[in-house]
């Protein structure tokens, strides 16, 4: 078995993952969002001391599992530093005590692998990542062979939804809370600007989408105050442009490029506008197959850092204790 461990924001989680048949034995998983709905968004250094007590309040459960483990696997990059530097603390400490040997994760080839929890994986994929931090569409072969080809310049389509969500009010994560006033709003009411739309470039950008809705938020206010119907309708308005986005570059790159396997992974592929509008897309390319991660496993967890840690394992992709590496939020793999 493989204990791995998630830390890289303000989750806290621990799993147990069987090597020869990727069951999934054991996932706890403990959530900051009460704590940091406060500041409207995630603070580090409230994220890091959270860690130091959830951890080890997981790790208790574990302990019957520790004669059957044969590494430590832990999330090392992308993410914040002073939280990633709680889970490493703890994987070198586990790695020492029990003298097994250190698998170190990449974040992001964990969402794409949380396709594949408690299943085989089906490689090749190309994938669209789409998170808090992160807005990327990736072709991957293999375990070692990932490219990305397309990535945002600016806000991720996770963090644009958490920024409108803040605007109105409506507190942290964003993402939750604008789908469902989503359901509620006229999606045509407010005209605004889908972001690249000139652009051949297969790339994203959020923050002129997001400056738009504080604009409209600002001339609605002017007539008084914002009424719920308001919310609802802002909400509507940007999350169908938001969509339609990231819609109009696929359609740029599957004209390219034609996928005969396509995957949407992160935490805001959750969002159930997005799967229907690139279902929708898929057919139209005559591309059978859209894996998705089951929704419980869309945010960050530990099952799909122990996924991936299997198959880092079976490479024999260890890493020495004093040189595992804890890399800041980065857009590369």
């Amino acid at each position: 078995m493989i204990l791995s461990i998630e830390s890289s924001c303000d989750d806290s989680a621990i799993a147990i993952t069987k090597i020869d048949t990727n069951e999934l034995l054991f996932h706890k998983k403990i959530s900051q969002e009460v704590e940091h709905s406060v500041y409207g968004g995630v603070v580090p250094e409230l994220a890091a001391r959270l860690h130091i007590e959830a951890l080890p309040k997981i790790l208790e459960e574990c302990k019957p599992y520790f004669k059957d483990l044969k590494a430590i696997a832990v999330t090392s990059a992308p993410g914040l530093s002073v939280t990633l530097m709680e889970g490493v603390t703890m994987a070198k400490a586990l790695s020492l005590s029990l003298d097994l040997p250190l698998i170190s994760v990449n974040h992001l080839k964990g969402h794409i692998y949380s396709l594949f929890i408690e299943k085989e994986s089906k490689l090749p994929v190309t994938t669209l990542l789409v998170s808090g931090g992160h807005t990327q569409i990736i072709e991957v072969q293999s375990l070692t062979d990932m490219k990305i080809v397309g990535s945002t310049s600016d806000d991720s389509f996770g963090e644009s939804f958490d920024k409108v969500a803040k605007m109105l009010g409506l507190g942290y994560p964003g993402g939750p809370v604008v789908q469902e006033y989503s359901q509620k709003g006229d999606k045509n009411r407010f005209e605004l600007p889908i972001p690249l739309r000139q652009s051949p470039n297969i790339e994203f950008s959020y923050s002129g989408l997001k400056n738009a809705v504080r604009v409209l938020i600002i001339k609605l206010e002017k007539d008084g105050e914002l009424t719920q119907q308001d919310k609802y309708d802002i909400c509507a308005c940007f999350q169908k442009t938001a969509v339609a986005h990231i819609i109009m570059k696929l359609k740029k790159y599957f004209k390219q490029v034609q996928p005969t396997r396509f995957a949407i992974v992160g935490g805001a592929s959750a969002n159930l506008h997005l799967r229907k509008e690139i279902d929708i897309l898929l057919k139209a390319f005559r591309c059978d197959e859209l894996l998705l991660a089951e929704l419980k496993y869309c945010s960050d967890n530990a099952a799909m850092i122990g996924r991936i840690a299997v198959e880092q394992y079976k490479q024999n992709d260890f890493v020495h204790i004093n040189e595992i590496d804890i890399t800041p939020k980065v857009k590369v793999l």
